[in-house]
């Protein structure tokens, strides 16, 4: 790839230059053919960080010139090099698309990306669907360029004391030992770019990392010529105040779209994952605006066709906001610069943009300068409507224009090497590369005794990992080590493994087992019929209550009187250890407080592992479930913060353990297997790993946003933005006549099968094809969808200017009092509410 050809990470032996190459592609955190080379060149660094870029830096001179010599080696590595090649020649899902053509690239905007833990820039389920989203990009060929940021020191590292206190570490992350490099110009120039910052300029270095097929592009503010106030800016994730955090997605949205266009990098449609990145719709216009001689309106209405937002908010007060004062004194530069005026662009983070004591809201710039907008799980789109309803006055719930598209993950990042042994075994090699219609056949065809002893190979891989991590915490502490010869003498495979790990914060109810705490020791302590638990998370460094949460659990396992590694702890919660936790638990328990919990992910993860789900009725398992592929805690409805029904769905919790998964598990026939156990292991597998995987995620976020998006942005930008044009002059007309629509008399015929409605309606001065009237009724169930029937323009009326009456006869066992006639904007280019949100409805 040319872009290496610039630099290079160390002096290489001639022969063993290709390493380079495969250890700066992070295809090797999923596709793992290329593990034997690091594994040879030194097995006891492979194990311990699994990274094939820090192996490579330092690895003696000795040992790299002693396997120039290996014939085998070297054969090995020719032999990847060409497989590396290969895969990404090869034709893709992304090729054999009809229109394809008419997406050239999407630009991937996110505050995180969980790659690899060899790159530390994530958090959790954010970046890790980041993550997910570029390998799954890159598996599918889809034209795809990740922007985030580089930070020094990345996400907090935990400890616990030994009085369960989490202690927060912040590691430097040394680019030098990171998979990336600086990111060239066409002349070979370290690329930089600047950025306007109140009083001073602040100077960007760039880099990239490669993801197969895809390129991530990376910004980072620790340059010598900044100021040393100003290198710290991207320090920690989510760290530091509210103006450092403005600064970074200041640095992520304005900078970032401008590292793309200065790398001559066009995106037709810009993907914010978050409202994070909103600031980028800003530049985005800016640019057009000067390229195209159009003002700021024109160029919003342009540009915002082509950009594409996705929130992960289940509450409101989650959405970033900065103050009136901070958002000023920071955008004030960028407004000079743009030739804007800095009003225009404060109210575009204002519920009421006149109001200007009104904080700025990202996620209200986000929806204001994007052509559509999704949630991430069927539930969330719901709940996301009504987030963002106060946008859309008098508009009814389901016409706010959120869409969802449910989470996936990467089954490939996920899987243990057993897993892809047994699905390539079922499914094929190239399963997760294209429409997956196979998988539910290949899954059923597999044997009870394979799938059983599959189950027990994850279980003991799990089982060796929390051995090792626990002696390793242990010995940090200075524990005795005898006490952790007998922990890892008792620690059982053939037991039944419940798994818990995640973000511990209220909302969350990491605590709900903790609730009766006796019943919960009856169950791990159970001779008969054993339950270990493995559980791991961390809490934000301010969150006091998640942290308070973590040192009750702590004390619990320090005072139980169980027999020893029945209930353990593991620290640091990163990739790696998610990673052994969802390929070897049976069941992974995830207790989150209905509707908090916006999709979530790492329950999709052990699908591909043969684990099984018990989830509270939220997120994408509120859509998964089903009795035969797991189990599910609640009523389906949200009940707020109810102590009482905290208590009642703890009760449900230990219910459900004691008389369902337990019993299950420990049944066997005369063979030894647990048949019914299996069956929703097969259930689970065959049912729901395919849909929810990045693979479906992806190709419905092309076919039902990226495509349309890129073929309304080239509408907008034809003969020099006249569809632009057009649609500001039609939304200027809308807001100046809207005041003096009226809707008139209303008269229904019913007859034998229907009803026939006809409607007098007056429009001022607006030409008829500007608006659309409709008949409107409420969803006739819960789950339903509302109404929406078209009226005709019909005769005008007598003695009227610009009124006509507007009629349908509509086949229909309602009564006609169920209809309700209303006027909405109309044009075929614009998304109606959510570029014009007036809406008349009777008086």
């Amino acid at each position: 790839m040319t872009h290496m050809q610039h630099y290079t990470p160390r002096e290489l032996p001639t022969a063993l230059a290709g390493l380079a190459e495969l250890a700066l592609d992070l295809r090797w955190s999923w596709n793992h053919t290329s593990d034997k080379l690091w594994r040879t060149i030194d097995p006891e660094l492979w194990e311990t960080t699994g990274n094939p870029w820090l192996i490579m830096e330092i690895a003696s001179h000795q040992r790299l010139q002693e396997l120039a010599t290996d014939r085998a080696f070297l054969a090995e590595l020719q032999q990847q090099l060409a497989n590396r090649q290969d895969s990404l020649s090869e034709n893709t899902w992304f090729d054999a698309l009809p229109n394809a053509a008419d997406l050239k690239r999407v630009a991937y905007f996110s505050m995180e990306f969980g790659l690899s833990e060899a790159l530390p820039i994530y958090s959790g389920g954010l970046g890790i669907l980041a993550g997910d989203m570029l390998k799954t990009a890159s598996d599918l060929g889809v034209p795809m360029v990740g922007v985030g940021l580089l930070y020094q020191q990345g996400y907090f590292r935990q400890v616990l004391d030994a009085d369960g206190r989490q202690l927060a570490y912040f590691p430097y992350n040394n680019p030098a030992m990171l998979p990336v490099l600086p990111l060239r110009d066409a002349n070979g120039e370290w690329l930089h770019v600047d950025l306007e910052l109140p009083g001073r300029i602040l100077r960007l270095r760039c880099w990239e990392v490669t993801v197969g097929r895809i390129r991530l592009l990376l910004l980072d503010a620790n340059g010598m010529s900044n100021h040393p106030r100003d290198r710290g800016i991207t320090g920690e994730l989510y760290g530091g105040d509210n103006e450092t955090r403005l600064q970074q997605e200041l640095i992520l949205g304005i900078g970032g779209w401008r590292m793309l266009e200065a790398l001559g990098l066009p995106a037709q449609v810009c993907h914010l994952n978050e409202g994070h990145a909103a600031f980028a719709v800003l530049e985005r216009a800016a640019g057009l605006m000067r390229t195209q001689n159009l003002d700021f309106d024109t160029a919003l209405r342009a540009t915002r066709a082509g950009n594409l937002f996705t929130t992960h908010t289940p509450v409101a007060p989650a959405f970033d906001r900065f103050p009136p004062a901070l958002i000023q004194q920071y955008l004030a530069p960028f407004a000079e610069r743009w030739g804007v005026d800095l009003k225009a662009i404060l109210a575009l983070g204002r519920e009421h943009p006149d109001h200007a004591d009104e904080p700025f809201n990202m996620a209200w710039l986000a929806l204001r300068g994007s052509g559509a907008a999704n949630g991430v799980s069927r539930l969330h789109g719901v709940v996301s409507r009504a987030l963002f309803a106060p946008l859309f006055a008098r508009w009814p719930l389901p016409d706010i224009p959120v869409g969802h598209v449910t989470n996936g993950v990467h089954m490939p990042s996920w899987d243990s090497a057993a897993a892809d042994a047994l699905w390539t075994q079922a499914c094929g090699k190239a399963r997760w590369n294209g429409e997956m219609a196979h998988i539910e056949q290949g899954i059923a065809a597999l044997s009870d005794a394979t799938l059983w002893d599959f189950r027990a190979r994850q279980r003991q891989r799990l089982v060796d990992a929390v051995r090792r991590r626990h002696a390793h915490q242990a010995a940090g502490r200075g524990e005795d080590p005898a006490r952790t010869d007998v922990l890892n003498a008792l620690f059982d495979p053939n037991t039944l493994t419940l798994g818990f790990a995640r973000r511990f914060t209220g909302y969350k109810r990491t605590n709900l087992l903790l609730a009766q705490p006796e019943r919960l020791l009856r169950l791990l302590g159970d001779p008969q019929r054993p339950v270990q638990l493995v559980l791991a998370g961390k809490a934000h460094p301010r969150d006091l209550e998640g942290q308070e949460m973590l040192r009750q659990w702590a004390a619990f396992i320090a005072r139980a009187d169980l027999p020893p590694g029945r209930l353990v702890f593991v620290e640091d919660y990163d990739m790696s250890v998610a990673a052994e936790l969802v390929q070897g638990v049976d069941v992974w328990i995830n207790t989150p407080r209905r509707p908090f919990e916006a999709s979530g992910t790492s329950g999709m993860k052990v699908l591909i592992n043969g684990g099984i789900n018990l989830s509270e009725l939220d997120g994408w398992w509120a859509e998964a479930y089903a009795p035969e592929v797991g189990w599910a805690l609640g009523d389906g409805a949200e009940h707020g913060a109810d102590p009482s029904w905290d208590a009642a769905e703890a009760d449900a919790l230990y219910r459900l353990l004691e008389t369902a998964v337990v019993p299950e598990f420990y049944a066997r026939d005369e063979t030894g297997l647990p048949r019914r156990w299996i069956a929703r292991v097969r259930e689970s597998m065959a049912r729901l790993t395919p849909v929810y995987s990045t693979n479906r995620m992806l190709r419905e976020y092309v076919e039902h946003y990226y495509l349309p998006r890129a073929q309304a942005l080239d509408a907008r930008l034809a003969d020099q933005a006249a569809a632009a044009h057009e649609l500001q002059q039609w939304a200027h007309r809308i807001r100046t006549h809207w005041p003096a629509l009226r809707i008139g008399p209303r008269s229904d015929a019913p007859d034998t099968d229907g009803v026939a409605f006809d409607v007098q309606i007056y429009l001022d001065d607006l030409p008829p094809d500007d608006v659309a009237v409709q008949l409107y009724a409420e969803p006739p169930a819960p789950d339903a969808a509302p109404e929406r029937h078209a009226l005709l323009r019909g005769e005008p009326l007598p003695g009227a200017i610009n009124a006509f009456h507007y009629h349908l006869r509509l086949d229909t066992t309602r009564p006609a009092s169920d209809y309700t006639v209303r006027v909405v904007p109309n044009h075929p280019l614009a998304s109606v509410p959510l570029e014009e949100a007036s809406i008349l409805w009777p008086a």
